[in-house]
Order: C-alpha cells, then sequence, then structure tokens
C-alpha cells in the first residue's frame, strides 16, 4: 500500500468518475458547497488517521501480540525509501501503459481485498472489545498450518483469534466484497482509513534525524513525480484500490451515487503522520504531562494539508502535498524545542528505546583520554559513584562491614554449623 502511492497529489475536481478510475477526460461542475464538504471532508478523514494512530502507536509497543508489534524505520530505510518509491511508481506507470488496465486492477483488486479485510480488522479490534457484552462467551480459536511430521515439524501459519476477532473479520469481510463487487467510494474510503491508520501505528521512526531523512526524500520524490512529469496523476487515477481517499463534490447534488471525486493519497497521510507519532511519543518520554510537540505538529499538518487545498483549488492543478506538508510539520515543531531549549534532547531521543523499557541502558558516559589504565580508573570511580548501576557482590557486603558485625557473622555460621 505504501510503496505503491507513497504521497499521490491531491486532487481537484476536474475528472469524473472516469477520470479517477479510467483516466479519461471529462468535467462535471460542483457547486461550491459541494467543493467545500469535499474538501473538508479529506482534512478530517485524513486527520482522524493520524490522531488516533498516534496514541495507539505509544501502546503497541508494549503489546505481547506479535503481529501488533512495530516496525521500525532507519535512517538507511529512511534513505532507501524514495528511491524504491519511484522504481514501483514508474514500473507501475509502465504496467498501465503496457497491459491491459483492466487485469492489472482486477489482480491489485485481490491483492488488497485480503489486506483491507486484515486492516479493517485490526483497526476494528479496540472498539469490539468495548461493545462486546460481557455476558456472551469469548471462545478462544487458532488456526495452525504445519509442514512435515515429528521433530522436523515446521509452522507455517499459526494465527489465534477469539469471538471479536472472528466478528470483525466477518463485519471487514463483507465490506471487501462490496468493494469488489461495487468499487464504491464509501468502501474505498473504510479501507483506506485503516490501511492509514495501521500504518501511523506500526511504522515507528527509531529517531527525528530519520524523520528528517524520509521526509525530506519524499518531499524531492513528491515534487519531481507531479511537477515534473505526469506519472504520479496517472498512476493515481488508473490505480483501482484504496491507496487514496476520495470524496464526491457532487453529493449534494447526487448523493451517494456522486462521481466527481477529490482525492488524497494516503501516502499524505501516513508519511506525516508516523513522525507525529514520533513526536508524541517523545512528549511521553519527557513525562511533562503535556503534549506540546504533538499538538504543535498536528496543527502545523491541518495548516499546511489546507494550504495545499488551497493553492491547487486557486491554480486548478493537482498539487504535491508533501511540498506544503513537510516544510511545516519539521519547522513548526524543531522551532517550539529551539524556543524551549530542547532541541538536542528532541534529537538525541530513540524511540527504540520504548520498545523493550526494561532494557538496561548507560544514562552516565565518562569523559575518557589517555592509557588503558585510566580508563579502567574511570570506569571503577563512575561504578562508585552511580549506586544505582552498582551490583553488590556478597564479598562486597562482607568488606564493607565492620569488625563487630565480622565477629558476629562468624558466631552465627558456629551455631549454624552445631545446629
Amino acid at each position: 500500500m505504501a510503496e505503491v502511492d507513497q504521497s499521490a497529489a491531491v486532487s481537484d475536481g476536474s475528472s469524473n468518475a472516469s477520470d479517477v478510475v479510467n483516466g479519461t477526460a471529462g468535467r462535471l461542475v460542483s457547486s461550491a458547497e459541494g467543493t467545500a464538504l469535499a474538501y473538508g471532508s479529506l482534512l478530517l478523514m485524513a486527520l482522524l488517521p493520524i490522531f488516533f494512530g498516534a496514541l495507539r502507536s505509544v501502546g503497541c509497543s508494549k503489546s505481547k501480540n506479535a503481529s501488533d508489534m512495530p516496525e521500525t524505520i532507519t535512517s538507511r530505510d529512511a534513505a532507501r525509501f524514495p528511491i524504491i518509491a519511484s522504481c514501483t511508481l514508474f514500473g507501475l506507470y509502465l504496467f498501465f501503459k503496457i497491459f491491459s488496465q483492466e487485469y492489472i486492477n482486477l489482480l491489485l483488486s485481490m491483492y488488497f481485498f485480503v489486506l483491507g479485510i486484515l486492516a479493517l480488522s485490526h483497526t476494528m479490534s479496540p472498539f469490539m472489545c468495548r461493545l462486546f457484552p460481557a455476558n456472551l462467551p469469548n471462545k478462544q480459536y487458532q488456526l495452525l498450518f504445519t509442514q512435515g511430521s515429528g521433530e522436523g515439524k515446521e509452522e507455517i501459519v499459526n494465527y489465534e483469534f477469539d469471538t471479536k476477532d472472528l466478528i470483525c473479520l466477518v463485519i471487514s469481510s463483507v465490506v471487501g466484497v462490496w468493494y469488489i463487487l461495487k468499487k464504491h467510494w464509501v468502501a474505498n474510503n473504510l479501507f483506506g482509513l485503516a490501511f492509514a491508520l495501521n500504518g501511523v501505528e506500526l511504522l515507528h521512526l527509531n529517531n527525528v534525524s530519520t524523520g528528517c531523512i524520509l521526509l525530506g526524500g519524499l518531499f524531492v520524490y513528491d515534487v519531481f513525480w507531479v511537477f515534473g512529469t505526469n506519472v504520479m496523476v496517472t498512476v493515481a487515477k488508473s490505480f483501482e484500490a484504496p491507496i487514496k481517499l476520495v470524496f464526491p463534490q457532487d453529493l449534494l447534488e447526487k448523493g451517494l451515487d456522486a462521481r466527481n471525486f477529490a482525492m488524497l493519497g494516503l501516502g499524505d497521510i501516513v508519511i506525516p503522520g508516523i513522525f507525529i507519532a514520533l513526536l508524541l511519543r517523545f512528549d511521553v518520554s519527557l513525562k511533562k504531562n503535556t503534549r506540546t510537540y504533538f499538538y504543535t505538529s498536528f496543527l502545523a499538518y491541518i495548516f499546511g494539508l489546507g494550504l495545499t487545498i488551497f493553492v491547487m483549488h486557486t491554480f486548478k492543478h493537482a498539487q504535491p502535498a508533501l511540498l506544503y506538508l513537510v516544510p511545516v510539520c519539521l519547522g513548526f515543531p524543531m522551532l517550539v524545542a529551539l524556543i524551549k531549549g530542547e532541541l538536542t534532547e528532541m534529537f538525541s531521543y530513540e524511540s527504540t528505546d520504548e520498545v523493550l523499557p526494561h532494557s538496561p541502558r548507560l544514562t552516565y558516559f565518562p569523559t575518557v583520554s589517555g592509557s588503558p589504565a585510566s580508563l579502567a580508573n574511570s570506569m571503577q570511580s563512575f561504578t562508585h559513584s552511580s549506586p544505582r548501576c552498582r551490583r553488590h557482590t556478597p564479598s562486597d557486603i562482607y568488606e564493607e562491614s565492620s569488625p563487630e558485625e565480622e565477629s558476629s557473622k562468624e558466631e552465627m555460621t558456629e551455631s549454624d554449623k552445631d545446629k
């Protein structure tokens, strides 16, 4: 999902349904109220997965379920990401030019059908836990596929679920069938929102520097593929998959059968969203009971996306949203950190520390220079100066005891031997 359309441009209403699906020409005129409703709905739908995905990202690293563990993005991953995304995007563009669009979209629809059911089910799970009646039995199930027999048996699939998960899967499957049969924009948005929320929740940047590398690289990627070529817009309109959020501008005139869509790529939600989620985890690590950096970046995202929509509507041309989102999402929180004197602390924060909260960490780094003997002396003084980090052995305890305590211990030992 993310690699297919990392940050598709925001598109205006200059295309009808066939534009969005088949890339043909045409134009439907929408009222000013319908256009405002479409843009406002896109903005709201973009904010929901970022807000709730960021909140869920704080606790998902502490989950005991392996499927809920986050995937950490390192600086190396961030540097390669725009290159991989560019190759994937251009490959899809060539596929749509060479092969039949109908068969490609059929294959991709089945792929995203399965992914969408799993993503929507995972999104619904916390809400189902609250809505599920306590008096109903919650039975446990296990789906197990193995290969071989005896000691050489290997597990291929080992999926554990309960009644609540089963209900979520059934509801998600109904939405999936609806999407496959009708390709309705509501079903598309349900899957798209689930993909975006799962992306923000489960994709973790390891530090702010990695976030700067990722957002900076995709900033160039987005601008090039939208302004430099027609590749991004062509793929976004031709790609029949829930990789974008759409909302009709003629909803007031035609209801749910409206066809004149404005759209927003999921990459414009997920990419800034994982950076905003990182800042929320940084806020939590400060233990000040404030969410300054999270709310700052969240408001910056609203401003950036609103600016994108304004420019797109003014110039009647699809816009690379990251062109406006990246500077504000990076600049505003760093300006606040600079004013508060926490810029160094922000860049030294490592999100991986939250994944293993009980792992030992060296919180004091002695400055050492000179011979190995000075290193040993420095480490020895560090050990004595940090009583919380020092591990007392039985010999240490006896060495620190007074002579009277020593004699009493010897008498106790003799009496124990007599017994």
